[in-house]
């Protein structure tokens, strides 16, 4: 899914950047934290829902664990994530109902 101009310069805003020289680095890993919801379990519309603050902190949170490359908070940032992922889908908001 497309990322806004809006969400990504919020997100390059998180991880203290002013350029856009890093917005493709930023773009590919706002879609993989999307993807990674997706396979956790969140439904895809709201894992893509950039108005949603749960979503968009679970977003900016992994792109902090895995931007650059000697990211020193990157474990706790990554447990921090999971957690937060975790989180959304024990909500039924963020799950698909289950059938039967």
């Amino acid at each position: 899914m497309a990322v806004g101009d809006e969400y990504l310069a919020s997100v390059r805003h998180s991880v203290r950047l002013s350029s856009t020289v890093h917005d493709g680095e930023l773009t590919d890993l706002i879609n993989a934290a999307r993807a990674d919801l997706v396979l956790g379990g969140v439904l895809e519309e709201k894992a893509n829902d950039e108005s949603d603050p749960l979503i968009k902190k679970a977003v900016t949170t992994y792109v902090k664990a895995e931007f650059g490359l000697d990211n020193e908070d990157a474990d706790r940032l990554r447990a921090s994530y999971k957690e937060q992922r975790n989180g959304l889908t024990l909500s039924d908001s963020y799950i698909a109902a289950e059938e039967g």
